[in-house]
């Protein structure tokens, strides 16, 4: 990413080797057929390498922060969520337990006594499937073995390959206890994992602990050593703006003058309704809409500050779009979370298409656990060949040609140039 007019090693190259510029022979060839354009739509999602925009995976020098492996993947918050629906055992019973105890437990109810139909349990047995081990076992040995086999930078490699992305956004939180001090002694960079600014901290849990002046200095200090591509924060269903609360001034007065002076965006996931079952922690969290006047307001009020957004929930899709056609500064960016299914993201996606042609950017992985790349990255492009193909044969039909470059420019566009032209320069 080119900040400060520093730009990372690299990254011009990276961002040629992506490029759809240059045909392959064939491409600029009219499909002529229906029976032509989603297999074509299928092989360019295939081949595409995309960049995961938002996860909460870290690099190699941040150490145990890093999830990976089957004991991880199996206490991922949305299947601890969907255990306590199929057993007895009670949310502090669970607690009590150890990781690889809560991981035998998980798999035994829902993999080996009910069949795992669900998204998430699903996404499991993909991952085992993809590195050739049994998805039918009746306990986690031979799946534990090869996880511990494993190098980690090795592993890392062939993840992503087999996932199809060539980078992720973490997400960063300096006030974190263990994540902090990592950064301020000084981390090896890995130029496949870039760096997010996460503010929830600041703005949503304790914002009349801050002022102006500190604040700024504070994002100064870390923007120096994190060298993030956007900052970020998850908010309330009930956020509002322009607002005269200590979060609302810090948002305005410190968080907004500084993404523009650094010329990278802000990114805002909207609707998240904290704790509604504190019993079940971080899998007790809900969605609500919430009213997009806000971000009406801050369009208007910052028009040059750039904005990443994710909604929660389902209502406020539409809404969206129509905002995103208004503001040019607005980029709509994945299904995040509980929309995260294929029937939603199939009925979003086709939404966005149909409002903003190929100007937002459809998903990101919001991955916790590093294999869930794998299912994820799978999930999306089964999901999105069909509607990226229905939408070419209407134009077919509607009397325009359309060619295997075309399709790679939008797979491109969609998935990594709309992001990278939010940042300095254009590349991360």
């Amino acid at each position: 990413m080119v900040t400060g007019g520093r730009h990372r090693a690299g990254a011009a190259l990276q961002h040629a080797a992506n490029s759809p510029d240059q045909a392959a022979p064939g491409s600029v060839v009219p499909l002529a057929s229906e029976d032509e354009i989603l297999p074509a739509v299928r092989q360019e999602l295939e081949a595409a390498k995309f960049i995961d925009i938002h996860t909460h995976l870290f690099m190699p020098s941040l150490g145990s922060l890093g999830l990976w492996g089957i004991d991880s993947l199996l206490t991922y918050h949305y299947l601890e969520a969907e255990f306590f629906r199929c057993s007895t055992v009670q949310p502090g019973e669970y607690r009590q337990l150890s990781t690889c105890q809560k991981a035998d437990l998980i798999w035994r109810t829902l993999f080996v006594e009910n069949t795992p139909v669900s998204e998430a349990a699903r996404g499991v047995i993909a991952v085992l499937h993809a590195f050739g081990l049994a998805t039918n076992a009746t306990d986690l040995m031979e799946a534990r073995e090869f996880f511990r086999a494993q190098d980690a930078r090795a592993h890392i490699d062939r993840v992503f390959a087999l996932a199809g992305i060539s980078e992720v956004v973490m997400t960063n939180d300096p006030l974190d206890p263990e994540e902090g001090p990592l950064w301020e002694r000084g981390v090896e960079r890995d130029p496949r994992f870039h760096a997010a600014l996460r503010l929830d901290r600041i703005l949503v849990e304790c914002p009349d602990r801050w002022n102006i002046a500190e604040l700024r200095r504070f994002l100064a200090t870390w923007h120096d050593r994190l060298r993030p591509a956007y900052m970020a924060v998850s908010l309330p269903d009930t956020f509002e703006f322009p607002d005269d609360s200590p979060r609302g001034l810090l948002l305005a007065e410190a968080v907004l003058p500084a993404c523009r002076d650094f010329e990278i965006p802000l990114s805002l996931m909207i609707g998240v309704r904290r704790q509604v079952n504190p019993a079940l922690q971080l899998a007790g969290d809900a969605s609500g809409a919430a009213d997009l006047r806000a971000l009406e307001r801050l369009c208007v009020a910052f028009p040059d500050n750039r904005f990443l957004i994710t909604i929660l929930s389902r209502e406020n899709q539409h809404e969206l779009c129509i905002y995103a056609r208004k503001f040019s500064n607005l980029m709509p960016f994945g299904c995040w979370w509980f929309l995260n299914n294929p029937s939603i993201v199939e009925e979003v996606t086709t939404e966005r298409l149909e409002m903003l042609g190929t100007s937002f950017i459809p998903q990101h992985s919001d991955a916790r656990v590093l294999e869930q790349l794998i299912y994820k990255w799978r999930n999306t492009r089964r999901t999105l060949a069909p509607v990226l193909a229905n939408k070419y044969r209407l134009l077919c039909e509607d009397g325009r040609q359309v060619t295997r470059a075309a399709i790679r420019r939008d797979i491109h566009r969609l998935f990594r140039s709309n992001f990278e032209r939010l940042l300095p320069g254009g590349v991360i």
